[in-house]
């Protein structure tokens, strides 16, 4: 199973796609779609969806997840945060998917940090699931967790379907 996990930011938007692979977890790529924060935002949702369907194409993955939506401190990061993520889920639907959603308290938890772990604990985590350390921002590394969490969710779907 190939799994394309999405952190979706107004600036920094990352993906991650992981493939598990006769019980094991690998790491097939990563990266992230940047924006600035001085650029109109309809110019930068343009760019986040242009990246991810970008990557979707290459990468042609069997399942897409992304973070749910969660409280945030303020309102308006909230709203570009929607914004983005809002993006991402049309390039996945475009792309013929209909994307996992996990909150961040179940990824934390997923990949063997607590639920109210630091990005530093994820990341740590993730590097000791895949066996490499990926490069990029920490929203690289949170997509991935998100990809692995799916990985996850799904071969227990399939153990209790049998």
């Amino acid at each position: 199973m190939i799994v394309f996990g999405i952190d979706p930011g107004s600036t920094v938007t990352g993906f991650g796609v992981v493939e598990r692979l006769r019980g094991r977890l690998m790491l097939r790529a990563c990266g992230c779609v940047r924006t600035w924060a001085d650029e109109p935002m309809g110019e930068r949702l343009a760019a986040i969806h242009a990246g991810l369907s970008k990557a979707l194409a290459e990468h042609r993955p069997d399942a897409v997840a992304i973070e749910a939506i969660f409280r945030h401190k303020s309102s308006e990061s909230a709203l570009r945060l929607g914004q983005a993520r809002g993006v991402a889920l049309l390039a996945a639907a475009q792309a013929g998917y209909d994307p996992a959603e996990y909150n961040p308290s179940t990824v934390k938890r997923a990949v063997g940090a607590h639920g109210r772990a630091d990005k530093d604990a994820v990341a740590k985590m993730v590097r000791v699931l895949l066996g490499v350390q990926p490069e990029g921002p920490a929203d690289v590394t949170d997509a991935l967790a998100i990809a692995i969490t799916h990985c996850h969710a799904a071969s227990s779907r399939l153990a209790l379907a049998r």
